[in-house]
């Protein structure tokens, strides 16, 4: 099988690629939607730009494309970034998400490609925890009550899961951050050749939210 992963930089699509190498099949690009909208209601936001440095890392065709990331107009930018690849299927990192599976979806139906989502309704907790033990990654966003400035760079490994566990106990949060709780960025994958490493960032806060905002990073390891 033949596939494009739509690779956002974060956990789960990386997840999914990984499970997908794994099954045998050809990853043979990864491509990213790049919102200019920060409230894009499809795509992943923070950090896009390091996709580039991931995709190099692990070798494997990058196709960036910017979308305004407006509501229903995601729709044709995604089928654009798709159109005149030479592939079977796409996959998807949605866990929950029906707005988001759904139109993933339809975009493969009108172009004739076959649609898999690994994750789709794993349990979240076990789901968090093989991510955790299985990729190398940081949160660079937060948006939920319990999730304050300290969370951001925090490394997303079992402590960070148990406590994401308690909030949500407290909260209702998902500890995959499914509703946008939080964001991450992988810096190392078991495809990936060599690792991330973050030379430069700044924090940016507003209410009860902010981002780990990137300015600069290598690859090369740690």
């Amino acid at each position: 099988m033949r596939v494009a992963a739509l690779f956002s930089g974060g956990k789960d699509s990386a997840y999914a690629t990984l499970l997908s190498l794994e099954s045998g099949w050809d990853v043979s690009c990864l491509v990213t939607l790049s919102p200019q909208n920060p409230s894009s209601y499809m795509f992943h936001h923070p950090n896009v730009w390091l996709t580039k440095l991931q995709a190099e890392s692990a070798g494997i065709p990058h196709r960036l494309v910017p979308t305004s990331g407006e509501k229903e107009r995601e729709l044709q930018d995604l089928k654009t970034a798709l159109s005149g690849l030479d592939i079977d299927g796409v996959v998807c990192g949605a866990v929950a998400s029906e707005y988001q599976k759904e139109r993933v979806d339809f975009v493969c139906d009108e172009l004739g490609l076959k649609s898999f989502a690994p994750l789709w309704h794993k349990n979240e907790e076990a789901l968090a925890r093989e991510e955790a033990e299985t990729l190398d990654a940081i949160i660079v966003s937060v948006s939920a009550d319990g999730l304050g400035m300290e969370w951001l760079g925090r490394k997303f490994d079992a402590a960070a899961v148990d406590d994401l566990v308690r909030l949500r106990e407290k909260t209702g949060l998902s500890v995959i951050g499914e509703g946008g709780e939080f964001e991450t960025l992988v810096l190392d994958a078991p495809f990936f050749k060599t690792g991330l490493r973050i030379t430069s960032s700044k924090t940016a806060w507003e209410g009860s939210s902010g981002v780990l905002q990137v300015e600069k990073a290598e690859s090369g390891g740690f």
